[in-house]
């Protein structure tokens, strides 16, 4: 399925460029990826129409359920086929199947909101049922690549418990480059380290997104402050205090304050959340 996979997502990534609507899809403005909860609201409608099927209610409730959840797919799928536009290529192949499973769910709750419609009742039911055991799988598979996989999980590393309270020394001021990023380690944590002059930058290094290596990232400016662009995915974030310019990233980095003793040391120490 590679081929496929590639030309798809590749398509995706072109029709759906970087910008306000990418973010959007993403969950930036949220901080929090969108997809899942929009996949709670077509599930959860799918799932309450089985029970009124078996419960034998008011038709007309069952058609109002059935029918919201098939409107709340076309968002959902809108999102998560940004999401997994952007994800690595193991990801991406269990994402697909996902996708399948969810298309062809989608096509038998269309079916079974035609046959309603239409007076046929028992096929429609039929055809929600198995649109059930459909989304059923695709939602399985779902949970594997967030759970299993970890995809849309923050990547960043929690410093608040690997790192104790109070200013660590780093380094030297001297033996940091200027205007180059480069990695350093503070105990347990890849550091990105960026010295322009007399001041100092410092992220977590590993990206929330997926944990590319920020330090390996282009320098850019968005709307006048400075931003590193992961290499892996594209992902931007504010050197003034890690947050997120720009996804497939919705978590922001963990950002380090940092002061240089009087012996040139530089010292770091996590800011407050």
């Amino acid at each position: 399925m590679d081929r496929p996979i590639r030309v798809l997502a590749k398509a995706v990534r072109q029709r759906i460029g970087p910008g306000r609507l990418r973010d959007l899809l993403h969950g930036v403005p949220t901080g929090k990826p969108l997809h899942p909860p929009l996949t709670d609201l077509s599930l959860g409608c799918w799932l309450a129409t089985a029970v009124l099927d078996l419960a034998g209610a008011d038709p007309r409730a069952a058609r109002a359920v059935l029918a919201t959840g098939i409107a709340g797919a076309i968002p959902t799928a809108a999102s998560g086929i940004t999401d997994w536009s952007a994800l690595h290529r193991e990801q991406q192949r269990v994402g697909f199947v996902h996708a399948i499973a969810n298309v062809a769910a989608l096509g038998l709750y269309v079916g079974s909101l035609a046959f309603r419609l239409a007076g046929h009742d028992r096929r429609g039911k039929l055809l929600a049922f198995a649109g059930l055991g459909a989304a059923g799988a695709g939602g399985y598979l779902g949970g594997h690549l967030a759970y299993r996989q970890a995809a849309g999980s923050n990547h960043a590393e929690s410093v608040t418990h690997l790192v104790p309270l109070g200013w660590h020394d780093l380094c030297e001021l001297k033996d940091l480059p200027e205007g180059r990023p480069v990695a350093r380690r503070l105990g347990y944590i890849d550091l990105f380290v960026l010295r322009v002059g007399e001041g100092v930058t410092v992220l977590a290094d590993h990206c929330s997104h997926l944990a590319g290596p920020l330090h390996q990232g282009q320098l850019v400016s968005d709307q006048g402050t400075v931003c590193v662009v992961c290499p892996w995915h594209g992902s931007a974030f504010r050197l003034t205090d890690g947050t997120v310019a720009h996804g497939p990233a919705t978590a922001p980095q963990p950002y380090f304050e940092t002061r240089i003793r009087r012996d040139g040391v530089l010292q770091v120490r996590p800011a407050p959340i």
